[in-house]
């Protein structure tokens, strides 16, 4: 589950992301992941990362598992982050592609290998070409499958050729980086999603991924048919994390405020997603 940062008055709402990690915990989530792109983790300080990873771990306590955003698009920093997750006790790291200064496929592969033999932790390598500017290409995930602390892909290409290309040459877990294609992925071997939506209602997210696993194929398409129109609104509206952030406005979970330069959703887009919320039976 991709937690968003709570804030208030433009600061970390500790308390509020304490009642987060104890609402997915009730409500069935397997692994928290703080401070990815849903964290708002590009506007906060190196300070305030590190403090979010420490208060989420702290907080869940090891009752669940805890994958912390550590990526970056300097590998010194992605190390230092991940340094710091493993000694505050996360059980995992997702590190996002380097964005924006769009290494080559061996530049990818060197950013990752070096992390992963500096630091015992088990790495998920978060590829959004949409995102990072540039796809780390199947050879490459299948080249950093064979360093030992590499155990995960979150996929967000958008293309089950790609992770069909991945599932059929590696033993990573797949886990899916758009709540829409979660069970398209599952169908082609992938172990469920880090889901947005999921902030929303954890719950059924569970449901889907549970019912898949079980081999209830009808059960599983039905919450799939019943998530999508939440999933299409919050990374159709607007960019992600804004259209979450005012779902959980709207439900009294959150402020909603955003750090710029993230904006607040626009009049037709609330329009929208109230009507969505509505829809679901949230609102």
């Amino acid at each position: 589950m991709a937690l968003i940062t709570p804030f208030k008055d433009g600061q970390i709402d500790s308390q509020a992301l304490r009642r987060q990690v104890e609402f997915q915990i009730e409500s069935g989530t397997t692994c928290l992941c703080p401070v990815g792109t849903t964290g708002e983790s590009p506007t906060l300080s190196h300070e305030e990362h590190e403090r979010v990873i420490s208060e989420v771990v702290q907080a869940a306590a090891g009752r669940v598992k805890v994958m912390a955003g550590t990526g970056s698009n300097s590998t010194s920093e992605a190390l230092r982050l991940t340094r710091w997750a493993a000694r505050e006790g996360a059980d995992a790291a997702l590190m996002v592609a380097p964005y924006y200064n769009k290494p080559t496929q061996e530049g990818f592969y060197q950013h990752y290998r070096t992390v992963a033999e500096e630091v015992d932790l088990p790495i998920c390598v978060y590829n959004i070409p949409g995102r990072t500017g540039k796809n780390i290409e199947p050879q490459t995930i299948i080249r950093l499958a064979e360093l030992p602390n590499i155990t995960m892909v979150k996929e967000a290409t958008g293309s089950l050729d790609q992770a069909s290309e991945v599932l059929g040459s590696t033993n990573l877990t797949l886990l899916s980086g758009d709540d829409s294609l979660t069970l398209p992925l599952m169908s082609v071997g992938g172990e469920g999603v880090i889901s947005v939506v999921g902030n929303l209602v954890p719950r059924d997210m569970v449901a889907l991924v549970a019912a898949f696993q079980r081999g209830d194929w009808a059960e599983s398409l039905r919450w799939h048919r019943k998530l999508f129109p939440l999933c299409r609104d919050m990374l159709g509206l607007a960019t992600n994390p804004i259209p979450i952030k005012a779902a959980m406005r709207m439900l009294g979970r959150d402020t909603g405020q955003l750090r710029l330069p993230m904006t607040e959703l626009d009049a037709a887009g609330e329009l929208s997603l109230r009507g969505t919320l509505a829809g679901y039976g949230l609102l």
